[in-house]
């Protein structure tokens, strides 16, 4: 079973079973479809909070690829998931579906008046200008 932690801005949405991927760096071992996965707030701190029970199932991992720029105000210039590079409706549909919807990011400082401009302006805060790969972990409710 592989755990993922969530900023506390994406809980009620994940709790809520409204977000239900995530986008993460490689690492050595990630969820597999057919695994349950344990979804997390504050994993490793004294605030950790389980958001999913009972666990979700992992259904699908894909690659991702997501461009972002410095050039506002859409900072996400392109995202591509298994080679496949999304159209713009794509995208804010995508951003949409991460979290990113500008009424629900409103407390965190992210301001932008599209989902694609909030998450360009979160990825610029946490992973800077450039080219990210990862990987797209899909799940369902159990």
């Amino acid at each position: 079973m592989v755990a993922y932690s969530f900023k506390a801005m994406f809980a009620p949405q994940v709790s809520g079973l409204i977000k239900r991927h995530t986008v993460r760096a490689d690492r050595k071992r990630h969820a597999r479809p057919g695994e349950p996965v344990q979804l997390y707030k504050g994993m490793r701190t004294i605030h950790c909070h389980k958001l999913v029970d009972p666990d979700p199932t992992c259904t699908r991992v894909r690659s991702i690829e997501i461009a972002v720029t410095d050039l506002m105000p859409v900072a996400i210039v392109s995202i591509a998931i298994e080679g496949i590079p999304l159209h713009r409706e794509e995208i804010e549909l995508f951003c949409r579906a991460d979290g990113f919807a500008p009424s629900c990011v409103f407390d965190f400082g992210l301001r932008g008046e599209t989902a694609r401009e909030n998450m360009g302006l979160f990825w610029l805060q946490h992973h800077g200008v450039g080219r990210f790969e990862g990987v797209l972990i899909e799940w369902e409710p159990a």
